[in-house]
């Protein structure tokens, strides 16, 4: 509201349901904007917010109570629960919409609206309007600008509260509790999606319904195919398992990515590409700092890669030539990480005007270089089909940086060590 100023209005709409076949709905998961505004987790629900409007700055249009519904899918929040549970100053039946917004929109001059999201409510706003310009020869005035909501909204959620920051902590150690656990159970002969199921497993009972994201458990080739998610080949002895997996807790994501052997010993190749990429991630943790810019680490990354490839014999040339030719990105394909948050890949510009932004403290990020080596004639037959990643989730300080998946293995070492018992 502070941003928006007075004589403004913000108004935004809900997810709507989604059919998954015939009538059977997908577990509802409520939109991240309206989730990180009013935490109010129902469908068919619509935000208004007006600055220094004196009967009420937050107003929630919702269901009303249904005692039919009730039985057959439980509790609704009501009008009420609105304003006693989510802190709404009024409720109204979401049915009054047409009746009650218009009104509320004739007393504002600018209008913040993410616009494109939804068609249907994109009309339904249109729709609005119009009724409001239609009636301008009876001294009605509509809004005479529309802003884009989700950009302020998603600068403010690029930087985390505590309250925030303690949700993805959680998160993060629910995900860490769960790779932990597929490191031990790992073997050659499973499925898989076997190895999903105990990941699953770990994340219910620690209280994240949902994983963030669809989880990759990718053995042998399948690592290098870098959102592989079919998780249904067999585990075989002597391969590579790269698992990326992310835990939902009270909305809020981990990103955890963990590459170790079926069989729990690296090989001496897998050990080197291995300790590459971890060498790598070391470098561009290094870069990560208040005031540096986002694009640095990533540098970082890319000279210690290129040179570690270098001296592996997988790129041939100077280091100079090799980064200016993107010569890497044969093998190294996404940048250093992404924002982190309600979404996995949290909004938030990663350039300002042009210029790469700097971090600052209270922003959460993910760290996850990788090397991905498909086939090739040009390549010894040795390091075919070999895919690493790791990936952590690190949290900007005023001092620095945490990472936040600190508790999880990363080194040779300490992966062998804990799938040994």
């Amino acid at each position: 509201m502070e941003i928006m100023g007075k004589g403004s209005m913000a108004i935004l709409s809900s997810a709507p349901k989604q059919i998954r076949n015939h009538d059977v709905h997908y577990p509802y998961r409520q939109a991240s904007n309206f989730h990180y505004l009013t935490g109010f987790p129902e469908p068919d629900a619509i935000a208004v917010i007006m600055p220094q409007r004196q009967q009420g700055q937050y107003i929630l249009f919702c269901r009303e109570q249904d005692d039919y519904d009730k039985t057959w899918n439980g509790k609704r929040a009501g009008l009420e629960g609105a304003c006693e549970i989510y802190g709404a100053d009024d409720a109204f039946p979401i049915t009054d919409i047409d009746d009650i917004i218009p009104g509320l929109m004739e007393s504002c001059h600018s209008l913040y609206y993410p616009m494109g999201y939804s068609q249907t409510f994109d009309e339904q706003l249109m729709a609005w309007l119009n009724e409001l310009r239609s009636r301008a020869n009876s001294g009605v005035v509509a809004p005479y600008e529309i802003l884009a909501l989700d950009h302020v909204l998603h600068e403010m959620r690029l930087f985390k509260s505590e309250a925030e920051i303690e949700a993805i902590r959680i998160s993060v150690e629910i995900a860490n509790r769960a790779h932990k656990r597929a490191m031990q159970l790992c073997s050659p002969g499973l499925y898989e999606y076997q190895l999903e199921a105990e990941i699953y497993h770990e994340f219910i009972r620690n209280g994240c319904r949902f994983p963030a994201f669809p989880t990759t458990v990718a053995s042998g080739k399948n690592a290098c195919t870098l959102h592989y998610n079919d998780n249904n080949d067999i585990l075989n002895d002597g391969d590579l398992i790269l698992i990326d997996l992310g835990a939902e807790y009270d909305s809020y994501a981990s990103d955890i990515t963990r590459t170790y052997p079926t069989n729990g010993r690296f090989s001496p190749i897998q050990k080197a590409i291995y300790e590459l990429v971890l060498k790598t991630q070391a470098a561009a943790l290094e870069q990560i700092y208040p005031g540096n810019q986002w694009n640095i680490p990533y540098q970082a990354a890319i000279e210690t890669v290129t040179q570690g490839m270098i001296e592996l014999g997988l790129l041939i040339g100077e280091l100079e030539t090799l980064i200016e030719e993107k010569a890497y990105e044969r093998f190294y394909v996404p940048r250093i990480g992404h924002w982190l948050g309600i979404d996995v890949h949290d909004p938030g510009d990663y350039k300002i005007e042009g210029i790469w932004r700097e971090l600052e403290a209270g922003m959460v990020m993910t760290v996850e270089p990788g090397l991905y080596i498909n086939p090739a004639e040009d390549i010894h037959q040795d390091w075919w089909n070999i895919g690493v990643r790791i990936e952590d989730d690190v949290l900007i300080t005023e001092w620095g940086h945490e990472v936040l998946t600190a508790d999880l293995p990363r080194t040779v070492r300490d992966i062998e060590k804990l799938m040994a018992k």
